[in-house]
């Protein structure tokens, strides 16, 4: 039985133990009644971290409240995604605005301007749920002002990848998230939401002789100041740099000089180098591929406030049970030597790590993606004997523990 049917069936017999308490069942119903709902993501970060940009980028509009809808992969509605808007999360965020982030979303993105100093304090009281703290695997860090990272050069987001690979294994970092993802989130917004006036602006702009332009995107201030070459007015330059920033301008130039010389195509190309399409697959990799088990999980934090809350004697059981899912969900495991063998964590020979990936469904969580029918007990045994391999770390041994696992879980049929 699946982590989710199983996290079903609990809060079906603590719906039975709390049938006389109606607070406790409104708050069971409602955690039974998310697993039919779309995942949730919350957007979380300090004022200046971009959340409203980022969260725009993700929709493709400008979100009308709270919520908004969001696809990964556009056309495939079991991809559908919560996007929760949410008040800046600093110094001044009172501990409910916290608690209640914490409760209402299945997973987070939580937003910082730079590695160096970013307050982390949130993450760190994500996990302060016992649940949540035994099932640490729902939060992605965006570095979300990738371009800054870079100086705002045009290959300032490749720049800001090599910081996001060193600070997803700082020791500070690695047990609070899946991965760290950078994302220049102006860029990322204009390039979803691009008009065609726009787009005339800026090839017109591409038509300024290059040792003429050039020193005008040196910053924000010379490619805005008065003394331009004609035929771009000021007015339509300070829209560009409200849109999509000095970077993005500069990224667009360049773009449209390589030959991304229409709309979709400067569109196509802004995606992926703004950093925004490395996200939606961090999105669809770690959450939207495995939303039952991250739904499950919120369901299990829910059930364990009611029991706190509320304790009787004929809630033992469901005490006992709730243990038992936490201490034995695989699922958890297997999410987290994902993250750890994608992050360089963990590490294996490179034909160990791919093979190793795909059995941990990294590539799709199914039976089918994982291995075929007449592989699984050749993969037992290789996996049984890298668990036991002396010439293994310590560490690796763990991690090919948890592969054998998965292998099986194929093998008596529960994956």
């Amino acid at each position: 039985m699946s982590l989710a049917a199983r996290t079903h069936a609990v809060l079906q017999e603590a719906l039975d133990v709390y049938q006389d308490s109606p607070r406790a069942t409104s708050w069971l119903q409602r955690q039974l009644t998310r697993f039919d709902d779309p995942l949730r993501l919350a957007v979380v970060g300090p004022r200046g971290s971009g959340r409203s940009t980022l969260l725009a980028a993700l929709a493709g509009e400008q979100p009308q409240g709270e919520m908004t809808w969001f696809r990964t992969s556009p056309g495939r509605s079991q991809d559908e995604l919560m996007l929760m808007d949410t008040p800046a999360i600093d110094g001044g965020a009172a501990p409910s605005t916290i608690e209640g982030i914490c409760m209402d979303a299945d997973a987070v993105l939580y937003l910082v301007r730079r590695p160096s100093g970013a307050d982390l304090s949130f993450l760190h009281t994500l996990q302060d749920h016992p649940v949540a703290r035994a099932a640490a695997v729902n939060a992605l860090i965006v570095l979300s002002r990738a371009d800054e990272l870079g100086g705002g050069r045009v290959d300032a987001v490749i720049s800001a990848r090599q910081v996001a690979r060193r600070y997803r294994v700082a020791p500070e970092v690695a047990g609070l998230c899946q991965d760290v993802v950078p994302v220049a989130g102006l860029p990322a917004l204009a390039a979803r939401t691009l008009t065609e006036p726009e787009f005339a602006v800026l090839r017109t702009l591409a038509t300024v002789p290059r040792e003429e332009l050039e020193p005008r995107l040196l910053s924000a201030d010379r490619f805005a100041a008065a003394e331009f070459p004609a035929p771009v007015a000021a007015s339509d330059r300070a829209a560009l740099l409200a849109r999509f920033g000095i970077f993005g301008v500069r990224l667009a130039m360049t773009l449209i000089r390589r030959g991304a010389d229409t709309l979709p195509a400067l569109a196509g190309q802004l995606v992926p180098r703004s950093g925004l399409a490395d996200l939606r697959e961090a999105i669809d990799g770690y959450f939207v591929a495995r939303r039952d088990v991250l739904k499950a999980r919120s369901a299990l934090i829910g059930l364990e406030v009611v029991l706190r809350i509320e304790p009787r004697p004929a809630t033992a059981g469901l005490a006992a049970e709730l243990e038992r899912l936490l201490a034995g969900a695989h699922d958890f495991r297997e999410l987290r030597l994902v993250a750890a063998l994608q992050t360089g964590r963990t590490s294996f020979s490179a034909e160990l790590k791919a093979e190793a990936l795909r059995l941990l469904g990294a590539g799709g969580t199914s039976r089918a993606a994982r291995l075929g029918p007449d592989q699984v007990l050749p993969a037992v045994r290789r996996w049984r004997d890298q668990a036991e391999n002396p010439e293994l770390s310590a560490g690796e041994r763990r991690a090919a523990a948890v592969v054998l696992r998965s292998c099986e879980a194929m093998a008596n049929g529960t994956i």
